[in-house]
């Protein structure tokens, strides 16, 4: 398995910085659909995503529809708020020996309305208190991403850690 995060249209430039940089740690390449709301080459993006931006795998595309045409034989989950599944029941290992694209739409507005309907049994949600604003762009694209990685056991991932200093 290999874990793609797909932005579509984002325009915070620190959320999408924060975004590679966990794309960087966990090794999923990372995928922005223009229009951006900002020039990719940003200090805020830059800073966010600190000296991990070099060790990032940047895709960029003029529309969502590129992104699928570059994979046919991805499967792509779409994260909204508007969707009636968690991002949790989903049972990601059934597509082990695949590309397993997470999808995420403009901090103002979200994925297109349209896109979510033709895919509709593909959208993902977290939960949340009801009339509440969504959580952050990066604490979202963070969540769902770890919830597939533990699925699949943190492979490839290190998992173990040790003090700097020696413990008595």
């Amino acid at each position: 398995m290999k874990l793609h995060i797909v932005l579509v249209e984002p325009e915070i430039p620190a959320n999408t910085g924060n975004i590679s940089r966990t794309c960087s740690v966990i090794g999923a390449p990372l995928h922005l659909v223009h229009p951006l709301g900002f020039d990719i080459s940003e200090k805020q993006v830059r800073r966010a995503g600190l000296d991990y931006w070099d060790e990032l795998e940047l895709h960029e595309y003029v529309s969502f529809a590129e992104v699928r045409e570059s994979y046919p034989e991805g499967e792509f989950f779409y994260c909204t708020t508007k969707a009636k599944n968690t991002y949790s029941e989903v049972d990601y290992t059934e597509y082990r020996g695949g590309d397993i694209f997470l999808v995420f739409g403009k901090e103002t507005r979200g994925l297109p309305e349209d896109l979510l309907a033709e895919n509709y049994d593909r959208c993902i949600r977290i939960p949340m208190k009801a009339n509440k604003r969504s959580l952050n762009l990066s604490n979202s694209a963070a969540i769902v991403a770890y919830e597939v990685l533990r699925q699949f056991d943190f492979e490839n991932l290190k998992r173990d850690g040790a003090l700097t200093q020696r413990q008595s």
